[in-house]
Parts: structure tokens; C-alpha cells; sequence
């Protein structure tokens, strides 16, 4: 418990007491990041430098994930109303959230290997589409494609049939020319 030396009658005072204003402005911003984000992780940051957590949270930030640290109770209610209500049982503890804003894999990718490197890392779990999943399903949403890859993946999809159709189409007059010198090669031995 801290205790104010100065003045020990304030002692139970909370040390970084938040006003309700700042409270309200937490929320809605926790809350506008949920209503617009595909997915979210959670994982305990305990142990975790604040020299780690800036290099993390500037890798967060190339990959389009909204990293938040946020007491239990506010998040509670800053996620009411959004597709992540499954995770308020899974807040408990020191929680760090991740929330995936363009690709539904990408805050998954970078709490895994964030985990593998600090060992004091721990990821609680994660949800998707409204359902929550817990920590040994993260290499499920970590192996989704980004969406790079998965739009290439869709082009060479849809080539492959005009691909081969074209190749089809150039065998003819090529099967033709074939048949048309194999027959004067034919002649030409006969005569």
C-alpha cells in the first residue's frame, strides 16, 4: 500500500487516482478501437521493461495494432456494445490489449513472437468474431494470411483458368501446323 510520509492521514489516497473526465475519454477511445478492430489479444505484461513495451508498441504501430493498456473495470465498459463483450471474463491481472485493426492476424503475430523473445510475456488469449479463444489458439489467427498474401493468393486463383485456357487455345494452331508439315514431310518422302 503507498503511504504518503508527508501527510500519513492521506495515505489511503490513490496514488494515481484518474479523474472521471479522463475516465470517459478512455472508454470512448477504448471503445471506438473495439468497434472498428477484427480481433484482439490479451496477454499479461508483468516483468516487461518500459524499454521493451516502446519497442513493442513501435512495432504495434507499423503493423496497425492498437496496443492499450487499461485498468480491468474501464475496459469492462469500454467494451460493452462491441463484438469483444466475450473478454471481460479473461480481464483479470495486469492486461495489455491488442487490438488488430487491417489484418485479423497481425496483433496475434506480434505477441507471439514479442512472447518467444520475453519469456515474462504471457498471453492470456484472444477473440475473434465475438468468441473467445484462449492462449493455445493463437497460432490459429497467427498463421491467417495478411492480406497481401491472401490477395495474391486470390489472383493466382483466378488466373490459373485464363492461364490455361490461353495455353489451350495456342495448342491448336500449333497442332495444326504440326499436322500440316507432317503430311508434306510425308509428300515430299513419297515423291
Amino acid at each position: 500500500m503507498w503511504v504518503c510520509r508527508e501527510c500519513p492521514a492521506k495515505s489511503r489516497r490513490n496514488p494515481v487516482a484518474i479523474r472521471l473526465e479522463d475516465k470517459k475519454a478512455i472508454v470512448a477511445e477504448v471503445n471506438e478501437t473495439a468497434g472498428g478492430a477484427l480481433s484482439v489479444v490479451l496477454a499479461d505484461y508483468r516483468g516487461i521493461t518500459s524499454g521493451d513495451m516502446t519497442a513493442l508498441r513501435a512495432k504495434a504501430r507499423a503493423e496497425s495494432v492498437h496496443l492499450k493498456v487499461v485498468r480491468n473495470n474501464l475496459a469492462k465498459i469500454a467494451i460493452r456494445g462491441t463484438e469483444f463483450e466475450c473478454i471481460d471474463a479473461a480481464l483479470v491481472g495486469p492486461t495489455i490489449l491488442a487490438f488488430s485493426m487491417e489484418d485479423p492476424g497481425a496483433a496475434a503475430r506480434l505477441l507471439k513472437d514479442f512472447a518467444k523473445e520475453k519469456e515474462a510475456f504471457e498471453i492470456k488469449g484472444l477473440a475473434v468474431g465475438g468468441e473467445l479463444m484462449g492462449a493455445d489458439q493463437i497460432d490459429r489467427l497467427a498463421k491467417l494470411p495478411t492480406r497481401h498474401e491472401a490477395l495474391t493468393m486470390l489472383a493466382a486463383v483466378t488466373q490459373a483458368p485464363i492461364t490455361k485456357l490461353a495455353r489451350t487455345l495456342n495448342e491448336v494452331p500449333t497442332k495444326v501446323t504440326r499436322a500440316v508439315a507432317a503430311v508434306r514431310d510425308q509428300k515430299q518422302e513419297a515423291a
